[in-house]
């Protein structure tokens, strides 16, 4: 019992970290691995650097997309889109 008694802050420290900090990362990745693969042409997206734009192109070879701003035609990775803002940008007005 003393030597389990000794690891035992330990274990509660690292049980605590997981479900405080690495399971709720772990869940938002996933769900911003479906949300870049549900993405679809035409729809209103807001890049991580906060540029604008809409989906023209999806290519599943190299995981990119080409997004129409103001200003032209610009070739973005899919995991530079942000699933936060753009769903905020596409959420109804209240």
């Amino acid at each position: 019992m003393g030597e389990l008694g000794q690891f035992m802050p330990f274990i509660l420290m690292f049980v605590v970290v997981y479900f405080f900090m690495i399971a709720p990362q772990m869940k938002r990745a996933k769900k911003e691995k479906k949300f870049a693969a549900e993405l679809k042409k035409g729809d209103k997206i807001v890049t991580k650097s906060g540029l604008h734009g809409k989906v023209l192109e999806l290519n599943e070879k190299d995981g990119s997309c080409v997004i129409e701003t103001m200003s032209g035609k610009v070739k973005f990775e899919r995991s530079a889109i942000s699933m936060e803002m753009s769903q905020k940008l596409n959420a109804p007005a209240k």
